[in-house]
């Protein structure tokens, strides 16, 4: 059984927006429709399990009406950190499976990279995909910055997917800091997380010119 967790706890204060970013409106759905439709289309057929801020329960409910959508899903409620709310959406899926990991607004995910993630997953347990930086890139050294070889860093995508078991066994340890995503909760348990090329459009909606890009992609999809 495959299994698809939508991860949308955002709050939107970097899109000067008075709702949470995943709730917005690009061409004509939400955008967290379109991300859990991109799931309930794919030849994977993963049940699809909402992680959400209980606050915005019934706002969704409202939402789903309002838009006619009826794709099965089941919503779990958030936590404090991201990694609460996975744990939290883990507690429904039993041992045995492929976990896919998603974050809410990242709406242009296609079924190509939802495939290759779950194929790799399959054959090797972990599967997370990535996209080179096509930028310079500088870090931080007290009060002065330093060049980095651009070709060592790896942006890093979801969704994230893992077996079942693995991915359960490494949400019993207490959250660190630095768990950041779903990849660095495994590497924890001494789990090798494998790679697959990721895709430059499956972006993660953040700042407002993000959704004018967001709508001319789904726009050619149409």
């Amino acid at each position: 059984m495959n299994y698809a967790i939508i991860v949308a706890g955002g709050s939107g204060s970097r899109m000067n927006s008075e709702i949470p970013k995943q709730f917005i409106p690009v061409n004509g759905l939400p955008i967290l429709m379109h991300s859990i439709k991109a799931f309930y289309s794919s030849s994977k057929k993963a049940k699809i399990i909402l992680v959400l801020n209980n606050l915005y329960h019934l706002y969704w409910r409202n939402l789903c009406e309002e838009y006619n959508f009826t794709i099965p899903h089941e919503i779990k409620s958030g936590g404090a950190q991201r990694f609460d709310s996975v744990k939290n959406a883990l507690d429904t899926i039993p041992d045995s499976g492929l976990v896919a990991v998603h974050d809410a607004v990242r709406p242009i995910i296609t079924e190509e990279l939802i495939t290759r993630c779950f194929n790799t997953a399959e054959e090797l347990g972990t599967a997370i995909p990535v996209v080179p930086s096509r930028d310079s890139l500088r870090i931080k050294k007290g009060l002065i910055t330093e060049a980095i070889d651009r070709d060592t860093i790896l942006i890093v995508q979801t969704p994230q997917v893992f077996k079942s078991e693995i991915l359960k066994a490494a949400y019993q340890k207490p959250y660190q800091p630095e768990f950041t995503d779903d990849a660095s909760v495994v590497e924890k348990l001494g789990v090798q997380v494998h790679t697959v090329e990721g895709d430059f459009k499956n972006l993660k909606i953040t700042y407002p010119e993000d959704l004018e890009f967001a709508s001319i992609i789904l726009s050619k999809r149409a």
